[in-house]
């Protein structure tokens, strides 16, 4: 009975989830120090979210038996693009020919990305009202 529920609040967290990472990704866009790795500064990398179905079983036969339990957050990766070079001779981080290193993050694939994660956790939002008015309508119909 709360398949619908267990769906749709899986896919507002995995949603809202994305956005943070998105935020996250548009806060960072031009910063050069995000990690110390190896004894030097590396620019901060473009963070992306994986989900997957959440189910017990897999193929046909889990949904026909309504087995689906929405979606899970299998991990947060890193973007592996390569970093853009920059010149910037007066920067401080710029190297001995005047580059600088950016952040791999495409702030119009941000916006793209975000846009997605809003529109599906609006849909989400959406089923998840069709399946409470459903129940309250089956309520209703016992008086």
């Amino acid at each position: 009975m709360f398949t619908g529920f267990h769906a749709s609040a899986s896919a507002l967290t995995a949603n809202r989830l994305r956005m943070d990472v998105v935020s996250s990704n548009m806060a960072n866009a031009e910063t050069t120090r995000g990690e110390f790795v190896n004894g030097e500064w590396q620019p901060y990398t473009r963070k992306m979210v994986s989900l997957t179905p959440n189910q017990s079983k897999q193929g046909f036969q889990s949904i026909l038996n309504n087995e689906l339990k929405g979606v899970r957050v299998t991990g947060i990766e890193r973007d592996t693009t390569p970093f853009k070079l920059v010149f910037q001779p007066d920067h401080p981080d710029a190297n001995e020919e005047g580059f600088v290193q950016m952040p791999n993050v495409d702030p119009l694939r941000e916006m793209v990305d975000l846009m997605g994660a809003t529109r599906s956790y609006e849909a989400n939002v959406t089923a998840l009202n069709a399946s409470k008015n459903m129940l309250l309508k089956t309520l209703e119909i016992g008086k």
